[in-house]
Formats: structure tokens, C-alpha cells, sequence
């Protein structure tokens, strides 16, 4: 079975709720001028970022996922979460003089959000040396982080043989049309959204057809309604996995590449993997965050049979 290896961030989500309506806060004729104090009802910290919110998902399902990210110098809580779930720690980058990515987003009684994001550590490559790579043991996996990294990867995997899956997500506006179009060239599986489909299409100015033509298999999810599976000439549609409920569908996407990524470790066809993916987006959905869902092998096989 191949290794996994998952580049991407690791970052600490700060969730506070503000009890009134921001508007009635903000004088409309002072908001080219704007100095005021939101009291928040307190601070809830949750793990996350790509790399950590796929990692945990793959190890839900049994796998032994390496992250290569980078994490700042107050890294001990996550690192002590990593202990409790046994993740490997080993590709992590500490930078000492910067405080780990973190978003601090604040919602109001109107469910508006005002969102702070600190690129801390993820401003610096987690130094990956693709070197140590074999096209027979390892898989990569770029996923939102460095943006020097997410273009620089998977070129050296290009010259090495080594498959890669791209999923370029909230990353893409940052991203060049000439770097996405290498990058998905030929890549063993881009993976997006609809919305990022049609953003990528926008910048590189290719047709539906010509973006789906450079990579080897393309999936495209649509939440609520699935997925679909472009691969080999032909178009398979995985339904969304029903949910107990849904509360938040935060880190939903990460947990289906998680699922999907474990399918593709142990031979699966992409078809497979993908509703593999759907099952474990199911329990990501029904809880407020990333890492805070939870189930176990009984339960996912369980949803899984249920596609």
C-alpha cells in the first residue's frame, strides 16, 4: 500500500459569537472611518487548516498520513492533539518566530461574519524534499497552504513520476493561470468545487472541456447534491451521503478528500474512493468545525453501505 503524504496548513480556528447585530453598531455615514468594539461572548479554539483537518480524517479511517506544513511557536496544543490520535508529526516545520496560521472569525446574532486571518507560519515552505519520494510507494497530496509549495511540488513530483492529487481551493485567487495549468496537468486527480471549476476556468481561460482534458480524473463537488467523476471519457455521480444532521459544513471538503485518499491507498477505483468520501463528508457535517466530529469504522462502513 502506498504512503500518503499531505501538504497543506495547520492552523488554529477562533470561533466568537457577538450576541447583537454588527449593523446596529456601525454608523453608515462613518464607515469610511470605522473604530469600534465588538464584546464577545467568548473564545471557542479549534484544530484546523487542510493538511490537519485531512490527516484527521484519514486517520479516523485507519490510515497513517504524513503532513508536510509548517506550524509557529505555539504549536504544543496541536501537537498534543496529534499525540491523542496518534498523527505523525515528523514533516512538520516549527518556525519559531511566527505564531501558527490562525482565523479569527466572529458571527453575529444576524449570522454575519467578520473574519481576521494571520498567515503566520504558512508565509514560509515546509521544505518538502521530494527527493525522498518513489512513484511506487508514495502519493501527494497538495492541498491549500504555501503557495510557493502548491506550485512547486508538483513540479518536482512531474519530474520524479510521482503521482499527485491538487486541490487548489480557498488558495486559487492567489494563484497564477499559467502556474494552475501546469500544476493540473496531467495531475492524477484535481479535486474542487463547483464554484472553483468555474474559477479556474475564468483565469486560465480555458472551456469546461479543455480544463477537464488536462488532468488525469477531475471531481467536482456540489454539496448537498454530490459529486461528480470525470475520469477516462466518462461521467459517474456519487450522491451525498445523508447526514443525522447538518450543523456545519465547514471541513466537510477536507473530510471527503480524506475518504477519497484512503479508497485510492488500498486499490480502489476513483469511483469507490469518491464514496468513500461522501460517507466520511456525512460525519463532518453534523457537528460546529473541523476536527471535532468523530465515528467509528462499524459507523462509517455502515453509512458507507447506505450510498
Amino acid at each position: 500500500m502506498k504512503r500518503i503524504i499531505v501538504s497543506g496548513s495547520l492552523a488554529y480556528d477562533r470561533i466568537m459569537n457577538f450576541s447583537d447585530k454588527f449593523s446596529d453598531h456601525i454608523l453608515p455615514d462613518k464607515i469610511h472611518n470605522i473604530n469600534v468594539c465588538f464584546q464577545v461572548d467568548g473564545v471557542t479554539e479549534n484544530f484546523g487548516g487542510t493538511a490537519g483537518n485531512i490527516a484527521y480524517a484519514l486517520r479516523l479511517l485507519g490510515e497513517r498520513p504524513l503532513i508536510s506544513a509548517t506550524i509557529g511557536h505555539d504549536y504544543h496544543n496541536y501537537f498534543n492533539w496529534f499525540d491523542q490520535h496518534e498523527i505523525a508529526k515528523e514533516g512538520i516545520k516549527i518556525v519559531p518566530d511566527e505564531f501558527t496560521a490562525g482565523a479569527y472569525i466572529t458571527t453575529d446574532a444576524g449570522n454575519n461574519q467578520i473574519t481576521g486571518f494571520n498567515p503566520g507560519a504558512m508565509k514560509y515552505s515546509s521544505e518538502l524534499d521530494v527527493n525522498l519520494l518513489s512513484p511506487e510507494d508514495d502519493l501527494l497530496l497538495v492541498s491549500p497552504g504555501n503557495l510557493s509549495d502548491m506550485i512547486h511540488y508538483p513540479r518536482l513530483c512531474k519530474t520524479k513520476d510521482i503521482n499527485y492529487i491538487f486541490d487548489p481551493g480557498q488558495s486559487l485567487p492567489m494563484l497564477e493561470a499559467e502556474d494552475l495549468r501546469h500544476v493540473i496537468e496531467n495531475c492524477l486527480i484535481l479535486t474542487v468545487n463547483d464554484y472553483e471549476f468555474n474559477m479556474i476556468q475564468e483565469k486560465t481561460k480555458l472551456s469546461r472541456e479543455e480544463l477537464l482534458q488536462l488532468p488525469q480524473s477531475c471531481i467536482i463537488t456540489l454539496g448537498e447534491l454530490g459529486s461528480v467523476i470525470y475520469s477516462g471519457g466518462r461521467t459517474h455521480r456519487i450522491p451525498a451521503c445523508k447526514a443525522a444532521a447538518v450543523i456545519d459544513p465547514t471541513g466537510a471538503g477536507d473530510a471527503f478528500r480524506g475518504g477519497l485518499v484512503s479508497g485510492l491507498l488500498h486499490g480502489k477505483d476513483i469511483v469507490d474512493s469518491a464514496r468513500q468520501g461522501s460517507a466520511i463528508a456525512s460525519f463532518a457535517v453534523e457537528s460546529a468545525g473541523t476536527q471535532v466530529y468523530s465515528c467509528t469504522l462499524d459507523e462509517y462502513r455502515s453509512r458507507l453501505a447506505s450510498i
